[in-house]
């Protein structure tokens, strides 16, 4: 995990909408629908996961200690994950970068089969930091993410969706290999991708379970995993912003993720519903040189693999839905700073049979200084309110994403209004532009 920090955090609700990702909650008035059924999810062997560890362990030891970007150990490390993937049948891209003077790598995996249109994408940093052999952050999600991989390949799994994976290079530069591969995508191929899962410390030796709050289908497909095992999960925040799933969702593809915490202290709370150790930082060797394979814990290592598989077959299984009509406005409506009033951006649909679909679909392009600042909702004809962003996201800028809205219980002809408040003091921005599609 990288170092920046954001300067506020918030939480969003979440729901489960079958078929498609989203990223909006709607009002208490709009009840959510269930998540498609999927093939059995498979026990990830630990033992499995442990090797691929200790394979990381050997590699930094032989190569300076550390498996850091524009270091043999870190290619060395892409090496292994490679010749793992070619041997179980994926199809494997090496993509090279230039970071720091150095060349880096990310390396992508996919597997045969699924909707080419609608990819389900798991990824993990692969560099440590140049102190230590990183084997928590982040081997333990690299080695989690293979051997999950390594899963649907014995499973011989058809999914509906094209599943992909990917391990990046220079995350503890500053999420460059990531930020890469997002950026280099063409508009058309980022559309492709439902959502992505990302899996960054997730074997802390003092664990906390922690489940990104970002898209609330993948949000809430992780809680159904820990509630089947009876453990509380927290919303995680230590992290926001600070791990590969940032450029994906700036990207407006919908993401999620787990996290076991990093130098953060454990609460006496937390250590009464999780264990360990209050007062104690989640992982007291942080990017330090103790990040070694005596710096896991078995137990959580295990309970993320298993999630882990368990999101990729739940998620992986959902069904596409074609797009329907879709009504636009391009207008640019400035959002004022705060304490002002919300302003709205309007669409008359016509044309349309019937009530909206409980797949509705809201494309929002936003360009604003801080979107953590944002209270965004979408009125119904009929006024109701369905919110769609809640001041998450810290400090990033801009929030350009894709949301999806049971609005079954609404006529779909009539004015449909987006509306948007700035909700704290110094940003300021306007609404772009913005879509419904039924």
């Amino acid at each position: 995990m990288s170092l920046s920090v954001s300067r506020r955090l918030a939480a969003v609700t979440a729901f489960a909408v079958a078929g498609l990702f989203a990223s909006a909650a709607p009002a208490a008035l709009a009840a959510p629908t269930a998540v498609t059924a999927a093939p059995t999810p498979p026990d990830i062997p630990l033992a499995n996961v442990k090797a691929h560890l200790s394979q990381l362990s050997t590699i930094a030891a032989n190569n300076g200690g550390n498996r850091a970007h524009g270091r043999t150990g870190y290619k060395a490390s892409i090496d292994y994950v490679k010749a793992k993937l070619d041997a179980a049948g994926f199809t494997t891209t090496l993509q090279t970068f230039t970071s720091s003077g150095a060349t880096g790598y990310n390396l992508i995996a996919d597997w045969p089969g699924g909707d080419p249109n609608s990819v389900l994408m798991a990824g993990s940093h692969l560099d440590s930091v140049t102190s230590g052999a990183g084997i928590n952050d982040n081997g333990s999600g690299s080695a989690a993410v293979l051997e999950t991989a390594l899963a649907v390949s014995r499973a011989g799994l058809q999914p509906t969706k094209h599943l992909r994976f990917g391990w990046w290079g220079a995350e503890e530069l500053g999420l460059i290999g990531s930020k890469y591969y997002v950026n280099n995508l063409p508009a058309a191929e980022k559309s492709k991708i439902s959502g992505y899962l990302n899996f960054d410390m997730i074997g802390s030796p003092n664990p906390g379970y922690f489940v990104y709050d970002d898209d609330p289908t993948i949000e809430q497909t992780f809680k159904n995993y820990y509630a089947g095992l009876g453990i509380p999960t927290e919303i995680e925040t230590e992290g926001d912003g600070r791990s590969d799933h940032a450029p994906f969702k700036s990207a407006g593809i919908p993401v999620g993720g787990l996290f076991s915490g990093a130098d953060y202290t454990k609460t006496a709370a937390q250590a009464q519903k999780w264990g360990g150790t209050s007062g104690q930082a989640f992982d007291r060797c942080y990017h330090s040189s103790c990040d070694s394979l005596s710096n896991i814990n078995d137990t959580a290592l295990d309970r993320n693999s298993d999630a882990a598989a368990y999101a990729i077959w739940t998620l992986g299984a959902a069904a596409t839905v074609p797009p329907g009509q879709s009504f636009e406005n391009t207008a640019d409506v400035t959002i004022p700073d705060s304490p002002a009033a919300a302003v709205t951006s309007s669409i008359t649909a016509s044309g349309v049979t019937g009530n909206a679909p409980a797949t509705t679909k809201v494309d929002v392009n936003i360009v604003h200084t801080y979107r953590g600042d944002l209270v965004v909702d979408l009125l119904a004809p009929d006024g109701t309110v369905y919110n769609l962003h809640n001041r998450s996201g810290g400090s990033a800028d801009n929030l350009v994403q894709t949301y999806t809205v049971n609005a079954s219980s609404e006529v779909a002809n009539g004015v449909w209004k987006l509306r948007v408040k700035d909700a704290a003091a110094q940003d300021t921005g306007y609404i772009n532009s913005w879509k419904i599609t039924f």
